[in-house]
This record gives structure tokens, C-alpha cells and sequence, in this order.
């Protein structure tokens, strides 16, 4: 398997996990919340803040999703790694709120590298592809 088919599933990867997190915090909060690593739920009516996140998510995959179905390979590589800080600012979030340090590392700072990995692997890919030197001319007879 090429280096651009491994790059293609994991960022089609991506880009699935973004949409079933955004839908399930935007369908089922109350359900979705707990996994997030926080010690406890907002109080009072804390579902609409949980529905930004939904949103957030959902915005962060129609954008991949976009990039990755066009061939925006290197633009792909450059948002990947822009949307790699929204879950390292969650594993912070979680830390700094005395929440769940497995949670913390464990999803958000794992699924933070593992973007940012796939960023670097499509920009290390379309790097390549355009050092590639141009075939020298052919030799004209004489």
C-alpha cells in the first residue's frame, strides 16, 4: 500500500470521527458529555454549550472532508494540522478543570498527535511530489 493510500484512509479517518463526535454531542449531550474527561457537568442548562462542540466538530470535517474529496492534498496537510490543536486545547482544558488525566492524555492528546501525525505524513507526501526534477530533454540528432 503507497504512502498516499495509508494518508488517504487515515484522514478519512479523521474526518468520520469528526462527524460522529460532532453528531453525537449535538444529538446526545448528556450522553457524550461524560466521556469527555470533565469532573462534572455544567450546571444549569449546560447542553447548549455542548452543542457548540458538536458544531465545532462538524465545521472541523466539512472542511477536511472538502479539502480531502477536491485533492487538496497539501491544503488538507496544513488544516489537519490546524484542526490538531482543538483536541490539545481540550486535553488542556481538561487538565487545568482537575478532570480525568486518562481522559486528558488518552483521547484528546492521543487524537491531537494522531492528526498532527497525518498532517505531517500528507504535507511529507505532497512535499515529495512536487521536489520530483523535471526529465531532462531528449538529446537532439545531429
Amino acid at each position: 500500500m503507497s504512502l498516499k493510500n495509508i494518508n488517504t484512509v487515515l484522514a478519512t479517518a479523521v474526518v468520520l470521527f469528526s462527524f460522529y463526535l460532532g453528531m453525537s454531542f449535538l444529538l446526545a449531550p448528556e450522553t457524550s458529555a461524560p466521556g469527555f474527561g470533565l469532573p462534572t457537568w455544567p450546571s444549569g442548562d449546560g447542553g447548549g454549550f455542548l452543542n457548540v462542540k458538536g458544531n465545532r466538530e462538524n465545521a472541523m470535517g466539512l472542511a477536511m472532508g472538502v479539502l480531502l474529496v477536491t485533492g487538496q492534498r497539501r491544503a488538507l496537510g496544513w488544516v489537519l494540522l490546524m484542526v490538531a490543536v482543538a483536541p490539545f486545547g481540550d486535553m488542556i482544558t481538561v487538565l487545568t478543570h482537575h478532570g480525568s488525566m486518562a481522559a486528558a492524555f488518552g483521547i484528546h492528546g492521543l487524537t491531537s498527535a494522531l492528526i498532527a501525525v497525518t498532517g505531517l505524513l500528507i504535507l511529507r507526501e505532497t512535499g515529495r511530489a512536487r521536489e520530483v526534477p523535471a526529465p531532462a530533454p531528449a538529446p537532439q540528432p545531429a
